[in-house]
């Protein structure tokens, strides 16, 4: 398994995206939640990378997988509101590996580079809720996407009693 990057202190989410793409590594930011009396937030998720591209939300079902796909143009960033998964990534030609847990209970936000094979894996009882943002609008007719079986190539989707 591969480190993902993370943020330089002081290096913003705009100069880290950069660096992922150029690095073709995928980089996770830890998030922190704003609390008070009132409940939580999460603030300024997109700030400085927003541009074009679309906003989307998803649910994925527990035990659902998602996987694999592959853009050649588009990266991905996925901050997981609701639940737990499992994101897998890959390489091209799959020498490279990652793999880290994403919850609502340790904030991230989770950036994929274009090249590199991804997917979730629901984990734990309860649905996920994943808010994500695509930095190319999805065009029907011409999908910025290849897809593969969850088992093609490497089967990462599996919970390792510990």
């Amino acid at each position: 398994m591969t480190d993902l990057l993370a943020p330089s202190p002081g290096e913003t989410l705009a100069a880290f995206k950069a660096r992922c793409e150029r690095e073709q590594t995928p980089g996770l930011m830890r998030l922190h939640p704003w609390v008070d009396d009132r409940g939580w937030s999460l603030m300024g998720l997109m700030a400085g990378i927003l541009s074009g591209g679309q906003i989307n939300y998803s649910v994925q079902q527990p035990g659902v997988i998602k996987a694999w796909h592959l853009h050649e143009r588009q990266t991905d960033a996925w901050c997981l509101l609701h639940g737990c998964i499992k994101a897998a990534i890959m390489s091209r030609g799959g020498e490279r590996r990652w793999v880290v847990a994403l919850g609502e209970r340790a904030a991230a936000l989770l950036l994929i580079p274009p090249g590199l094979w991804h997917g979730a894996m629901t984990i734990g009882p309860a649905p996920a809720g994943l808010l994500y943002y695509v930095d190319r609008e999805y065009d029907p007719a011409s999908p910025d996407e290849q897809r593969e079986a969850h088992d093609w190539q490497w089967n990462p989707w599996s919970v390792v009693p510990r």
